[in-house]
């Protein structure tokens, strides 16, 4: 039955990764080392499905914070081998560690002093051998049942590379501010974006003095339509907060909140946010304390903008 075989071919390519963790020892970690001194790109090649593979970690590392580039090695060896400079490191694939096209490689890249990291499924292969570095990603038996085409030996040889990256990225101090300065696109780089780039500055902000009246702090709110408003002192510095449910509330206790000023029913203690802090930070403050805006503010405490539930909703972060 088809779901027989499904099950069967997932069973195989998870034991293939799992069998790599017993290999995650000093060449893996030497393999990170030389990674994190690259003072140029990762030069990512190989040929055929190892190629596709290659393309893959080319674009992972790139994404976490280490400049990459695939090189297909047929090209290279036509001319695109200009393409690697000194300062480079390559990272080779190749299942057999045979392939014609990336061995012709070997002898410029020694030439000029390129380090070379191999993932290889023999590790006595020539491409071992000229490798500085070698990692193993050998398999006991391809999913396909006829034993040709790559399957388990290219996922092993892709969970190899995405654990290369990651623990490169973590060994450079990689952060979700760096990553989202990558990542501008898409809902994910929505979700990354910094504060700053939201929020309501200048005229937009809702603002009152302490001594303004209700009547005006009312006035203030309806007009921003932020369904707040930032109770300021003199210097800008933020002095507390009115939102509408606050108003709610006085007006129960009080029918005469309109002779009163703001600084007798402001909140003096509102949460704040960095301009520097992320969106998705910002949302998880809003759902956790059931509010619709924040106030950003300096570290001195002067406000700088206002960032408003509706505005990651418009930009599509959920």
């Amino acid at each position: 039955m088809s779901s027989e075989t499904a099950k069967k071919v997932l069973r195989i390519e998870a034991e293939a990764i799992i069998e790599l963790l017993d290999r995650i020892d000093d060449r893996f970690e030497k393999a990170v080392e030389v990674l994190c001194a690259c003072c140029g790109r990762v030069v990512v090649t190989g040929m055929g499905k190892s190629g596709i593979i290659c393309k893959k970690i080319a674009a992972t590392l790139s994404s976490t914070g280490t400049p990459a580039l695939f090189l297909h090695p047929a090209e290279a060896i036509h001319g695109d081998l200009g393409m690697v400079v000194r300062g480079d490191i390559v990272l080779a694939i190749s299942n057999s560690g045979e392939t014609e096209e990336i061995l012709s490689l070997l002898e410029t890249l020694k030439r000029l002093g390129i380090p070379v990291i191999s993932m290889v499924g023999n590790p006595q292969s020539t491409l071992a051998r000229y490798s500085d570095v070698v990692l193993d990603v050998s398999i006991r038996r391809e999913a396909c049942p006829l034993g040709l085409a790559p399957t388990a030996s290219t996922t092993a040889t892709l969970a190899l590379g995405d654990a290369l990256a990651i623990a490169l990225s973590e060994r450079k101090g990689f952060k979700a501010e760096d990553f989202a300065s990558l990542h501008p696109g898409g809902k994910l780089g929505k979700r990354l974006m910094h504060v700053e780039n939201l929020m309501h500055v200048g005229e937009a902000i809702p603002q009152v003095k302490m001594n303004t009246s209700m009547h005006d702090v009312i006035y203030e709110i309806s007009r921003k339509g932020l369904g707040m408003t930032c109770v300021l002192l003199d210097d800008s510095t933020l002095a507390g907060i009115i939102t509408d449910g606050d108003l709610r509330r006085l007006l129960q206790r009080d029918e005469n909140i309109l002779a009163k000023t703001a600084a007798e029913c402001m909140n003096p203690k509102p949460c704040v946010i960095d301009r520097r802090a992320l969106a998705v930070t910002a949302l998880q403050i809003m759902e956790d304390r059931k509010i619709t805006s924040l106030p950003v503010a300096s570290e001195e405490g002067r406000i700088e903008g206002v960032l408003h539930l509706h505005d990651l909703w418009q930009m599509q972060m959920f």
